[in-house]
């Protein structure tokens, strides 16, 4: 499948039935061709329901909306309806969690009536939950707040690093919590001691990360080719020194995607080109070779088999790696 929307795509997602694309014009278009018009404005972010049928979408309406190819629906509102600025969802809690300006929001995809909204000193940036689905990081400038997913009131666990955080992440054995920052770099915190790991090195800010082979492995973009960041044992990258594949001093990986129980990823280039690998054998399969504007939406299917892209001209497509 291949096709161009007039509209920018803000993001490329996989749900139980396929590709889903969401757009700068509001819509959410299915692999089948068809869509949902659904925000008053662009789609600033989106997640895959909790139910995995279905995508939870973020708008600068100040909406979470869930869309599935039969209908639609509003699932909450942010506060003082300020833009949806990032969105995570947990399978295994059922819970979705969304920032809008300098609140943190959580809701329940089975009780309509919960809802918890955390207040920060300064612009939330970035969500995710961990694996279980019971505690939420959230970047902001300064560092990373930790809260419990379901606790009224609390005060957040935060742990400190100057700058601007930008996004965040948790390792899939949930021991390591992960940002990306607006100075091109990351920084890491192992939960057990609140230990910090400096991840630097960059040319270029680090738009994505991707964990994969188990967790043992974390993917990122951000230099010429995708940066892969060791994550065994108890110390994780600790002391050990990243690897990179897929080098080609022409272009930069814009994006890269994976998923945690496969040991393939999946690299969306400057260039235009999109390439799928497995970091344990040889070579890069170019799924999509040729050239064009850079790539600015990337997903890998669950079973790691299937990629879906876009590029920042509304080029977008799907194929088989």
């Amino acid at each position: 499948m291949q096709t161009t929307f007039d509209a920018q795509i803000t993001a490329a997602l996989f749900d139980n039935s396929g590709a889903i694309f969401t757009l700068g014009d509001g819509s959410v278009r299915f692999e089948d061709g068809s869509y949902n018009a659904v925000h008053d404005g662009a789609i600033l972010c989106a997640a895959v329901h909790p139910s995995g049928d279905g995508v939870v979408t973020g708008g600068d309406d100040g909406r979470v909306i869930w869309s599935r190819k039969t209908e639609a629906g509003v699932l909450a509102t942010s506060v003082n309806g300020q833009w949806i600025d990032s969105i995570d969802v947990s399978p295994e809690s059922k819970l979705i969690a969304f920032s809008s300006g300098k609140t943190l929001s959580v809701i329940d995809a089975t009780d309509v009536y919960f809802r918890r909204d955390y207040a920060h000193e300064r612009t939330v940036s970035g969500v995710a939950f961990d694996p279980k689905g019971r505690r939420i990081a959230a970047s902001t400038y300064g560092g990373c707040a930790l809260w419990y997913a379901r606790i009224e009131k609390q005060k957040p666990t935060m742990l400190k690093w100057a700058g601007s955080h930008t996004g965040v992440a948790f390792s899939p054995d949930g021991n390591f919590v992960v940002t990306m920052m607006q100075d091109a770099q990351l920084h890491g915190w192992r939960l057990k001691d609140s230990k910090d790991m400096r991840m630097g090195g960059y040319p270029s800010k680090v738009r994505s990360v991707a964990f994969l082979s188990n967790g043992q492995l974390m993917a990122t973009s951000g230099a010429q080719g995708a940066v892969l960041w060791p994550f065994i044992g108890a110390n994780g990258p600790m002391g050990r020194e990243a690897t990179e594949i897929g080098y080609d001093e022409g272009s930069l990986v814009t994006l890269v995607a994976a998923r945690p129980k496969h040991g393939v990823l999946a690299a969306g280039l400057s260039d235009g080109r999109v390439w799928w690998a497995d970091p344990a054998g040889q070579g890069l399969n170019f799924v999509k070779a040729d050239r064009g504007a850079p790539i600015a939406a990337l997903a890998l299917s669950p079973d790691g088999r299937l990629v879906a892209w876009a590029d920042e001209d509304g080029n977008a497509g799907v194929v088989e790696a």
